[in-house]
This record gives structure tokens, sequence and C-alpha cells, in this order.
């Protein structure tokens, strides 16, 4: 009697644990922070009874999360797009979008196609765009004028700038030298030989750098204190710096902005598809994709919701990006292996150099 009811007791945990694996009440979402607003999360739940389960993370973690389980244990992932193809390509994590599950017609044209791009792999799709940003300058136009990445380096400015020892500064530097560093990433050879060009200028450049920041309160305090004058910086910094000081100014480089995309993208063994593209289709509507807009800065990739957003905001992003938001816009392809490996050595020489 002891045994069958052991048994019987063994049973009904096991199935109450697939139960609640499978609640098609549940979203598992690994995404990144403030991607999925509370207010945001709770308007869903209850218009689908879906709870969304965060799960906060970034493109390193979510890759090594998914190849642990094989791309278990969530139903929905956020990683950048150009962390998409290379990643399913060598663990398969992923699977297809099923496009027929999608509101296409929610998203805007021109993101969408920057997407298809870059995660498509053997034919398949296997990522959307959510939000987008990007890299440029940011200057305090009482105290000093630039116009593209090398201005930083330029002797008047000397110890008043600031630059981010990551890559892409590497690939700012590379197209404000005239080249473009994602149209060699299939040739190893050229692509460490202009790397170590960059990395040289860079080297030559560290003494006009006040602080490489490592985090962005380290940089905006910088900012906001008159310590620097100038710095590779995200557009929504810019643009908070600017909400407080008129003077200081989010701008495009002349050589072009280095655009970033995060993207919905379904792990391969996520169990809730129906609440992933319920969440997916959710998000990219006007209204809720310009509440998300308000609550973490960036744009996301729905279309219509220029007047639904907060009014300082579209003025900051129109001022930015005259002439459409797309423009002068370089956007991450996806990286193919051992490229980060050769962009580690330059950016430990320049941070060794004298």
């Amino acid at each position: 009697m002891k045994v069958l009811l052991g048994n019987v007791l063994l049973l009904a945990i096991v199935v109450h644990g697939t139960a609640a694996a499978d609640d098609p009440k549940k979203l598992r979402l690994i995404t990144w922070a403030d991607y999925a607003p509370a207010e945001v999360v709770a308007q869903f739940k209850q218009e689908t009874g879906i709870q969304v389960e965060v799960t906060l993370s970034n493109n390193e973690e979510i890759i090594s999360k998914l190849r642990a389980t094989g791309g278990a244990g969530f139903d929905l992932a956020q990683p950048s797009q150009d962390r998409i193809t290379g990643v399913q390509r060598e663990f398969g994590v992923y699977k297809p979008i099923d496009l027929s599950q999608v509101k296409v017609e929610q998203f805007s044209p021109e993101i969408l196609e920057v997407t298809r791009k870059n995660a498509t792999l053997d034919g398949k799709l296997y990522g959307l765009p959510y939000l987008w940003g990007a890299d440029g300058l940011v200057v305090n136009t009482k105290y000093a004028k630039v116009a593209d990445y090398p201005d930083l380096c330029r002797a008047d400015l000397k110890g008043k700038t600031s630059l981010r020892l990551r890559r892409p500064v590497l690939m700012a530097f590379a197209f404000a030298a005239g080249k473009d560093p994602f149209a060699l990433y299939g040739d190893p050879k050229a692509y460490a030989a202009l790397m170590e060009s960059v990395g040289a200028t860079l080297s030559a450049c560290k003494s006009n750098v006040r602080f490489f920041y490592d985090n962005k309160d380290q940089l905006l305090n910088g900012m906001r204190s008159g310590e620097i004058v100038a710095a590779m910086m995200w557009d929504t910094g810019g643009w908070t710096l600017n909400r407080q000081d008129p003077n200081i100014q989010f701008i495009v480089p002349k050589s072009g902005a280095m655009g970033w995309l995060d993207t919905f993208a379904l792990p391969a063994r996520g169990r809730n598809d129906a609440a992933a593209y319920a969440w997916i289709n959710f998000t990219m509507r006007p209204d809720v994709a310009a509440k998300i807009t308000n609550a973490v800065g960036n744009w996301t990739a729905a279309r219509a919701t220029e007047n639904l957003v907060n009014p300082k905001f579209r003025a900051q992003f129109n001022a930015s990006f005259p002439g459409g938001a797309f423009k002068d816009i370089h956007w991450y392809p996806a990286i193919p292996s051992g490229v980060e490996e050769t962009e580690g050595r330059i950016l430990d020489r320049i941070k060794a150099a004298n």
C-alpha cells in the first residue's frame, strides 16, 4: 500500500510539473531590463489572461541559457539581430518564425526589412524586430563642436572626451576612416588589418580621453558636471541629458550612426508559441508600442506610433534624425565566427597602450 501511494504521489507530481511547464496561460520571456514594462505586462494579462514571467538577461546570457538547454526553458527570447543566425547555425537553439501568426502590417517596413536581411538563415526567418537605437556623438555645444568620431581626438578637446572600449567604437572609427568593416566580415585577413589600423588610431587618441567609461552613470555624470564635453554615446543617453541641459545634444556623425536592433526570437523547445505570438502582436500595436517607447526611451519597430509617444521624445528624435529615422545608420549584421576574438585583441592593446 505504501508503494502504491508513493507511485500515485510521484505520478501526481510529474503530471502537475508537466502541466505547469505547458501552462497555456503563462509566457516565459527572457529579455533585457526595462523591455517588458509592468504597465504593459499587466495590460496583456488583463486582455488575454496570459501571465508574463520575465527573466532579465543580455545577449551572452540568452545564448548561454539556451545552449545549456538546447533551446528550452523559455517561450520567447529577445537577442540582438546580429546574435541570431550565427548562434542558430552553430547550436540550433531557435525555431523559424511563422509569419502567418504575425500581424506583419503592424511593423515598420524599413525596420522589418533590416531584420529580414540579418536574421534569415537558409531561407528561414528566425527573428522579428522589437526595439532599436543608435550610437553616435553627444556634445555640449556650449563648449565644443564635433561632426564625426575622430573629432573626439582633436588637440583642443584633450582630456575632455570619453569612449567605451567595446566593439562599437572600433566599427565607428572604421566607418569614419572611409572603410566598411561589415563588408570585410568574410575576409579575416583584411578585417584584421582594418582593426589593426583602427586600433592604432585609438591608441594614439588615448591621451585625449578623460576616461573610458564602464557604465552609463559614469558617462552621464561626466557630461552633466562638465568633466567631459563630448563623447561617443547612445541616443537615449544624449536625449536624457538634453532634457536636463539643452546645450547637450545627440548628433548623428557625418560617417553615420551605429544602429543596434533587438528582436523577438522563438527558442527551439519553447512550449507556448501561441502566447509568444500573442505578445508579439500585442506589443506591436501602436497604442502599446507607444507606452513601451515612453517607458524605455527607445523606439520600437511598430509603425504609426509617432503621434502617440511623449511629444518631447518625438521632437528629440526628429531633431537627431531629420529626414527619416533610418538615414545614415549602419546596422550591425550577423557576427561571424572569429571576428570578436580579433576585436578583443585590439581592444586589449588599446587599453594597455601608454
